[in-house]
């Protein structure tokens, strides 16, 4: 298969201002981010899908592939079907733009996931540390025994009524999709589901296009606060 891996990157961010600028140990967030990424034998390409000039030049200034988009796009999702618009590719990977300690080996679980034809969007999770079972910011998911997304949630699911201590896995922000799904997701209207959790994959489950997760031991942390950047600071310094 021909894959590309679309970044998608916007400077808008609300709950961590300019995140996708900050610099961690002298590059920006997006730039560790793509460098990442690039590291992933089995990708065709990698681009990075923004909408602001200031994190088109800093591509550049790190020889980043960096494609100027629509500043109309309501998610990454809608990102990254517009580049599949001019870049031909059996699967396009959306990896979060916040999400510096994404491995090779993560997009590797991914491709292999896709493999099967009949899966139409495919996604990773790693079990849960202690920190990350209540926390907000960490997405949980659970799925069914043949890994097929049941819910994602911010909250912690499942709920553990009776202390029976159930697995928990948090979810992994990178998605792969074949390009009619990335058709069909963009004439659907936000969902009641998508808007109350803040999560996009959600409007996904609420339309009946089914999601597979597969699981990998690898975590990895997505930047949204000055904690997750504290956390992702400390590790990267080692």
């Amino acid at each position: 298969m021909k894959v590309i891996a679309v970044i998608p990157a916007r400077l808008a961010s609300t709950r961590l201002p300019r995140k996708m600028l900050r610099e961690i140990r002298g590059r920006p967030l997006i730039v560790w981010v793509y460098q990442a990424v690039r590291s992933s034998p089995t990708l065709n390409d990698v681009i990075v899908a923004t909408d602001s000039e200031e994190i088109l030049e800093a591509c550049a200034k790190y020889a980043c592939n960096g494609h100027m988009t629509s500043s109309k796009h309501r998610s990454g999702t809608e990102r990254v079907r517009e580049i599949s618009q001019s870049v031909d590719a059996d699967l396009y990977l959306n990896v979060q733009g916040d999400e510096p300690m994404i491995q090779a080996a993560h997009i590797t679980a991914l491709v292999e996931l896709m493999q099967d034809t009949s899966i139409p969007v495919g996604t990773l999770r790693t079990p849960a540390s202690a920190e990350d079972i209540g926390n907000p910011n960490a997405v949980k998911v659970v799925t069914d025994l043949n890994n097929r997304a049941l819910y994602f949630s911010r909250s912690t699911i499942p709920y553990d009524r009776d202390g029976s201590q159930p697995h928990y896995f948090k979810h992994l922000g990178i998605y792969a999709y074949r390009k009619p799904v990335l058709e069909r997701f963009v004439i659907l209207h936000e969902s009641s589901l998508e808007r109350a959790e803040r999560l996009e994959q959600l409007r996904f489950l609420e339309n009946g296009i089914p999601i597979y997760a597969a699981e990998t031991p690898c975590d990895s942390i997505g930047v949204d606060t000055e904690e997750d950047l504290a956390r992702v600071l400390k590790i990267l310094s080692k």
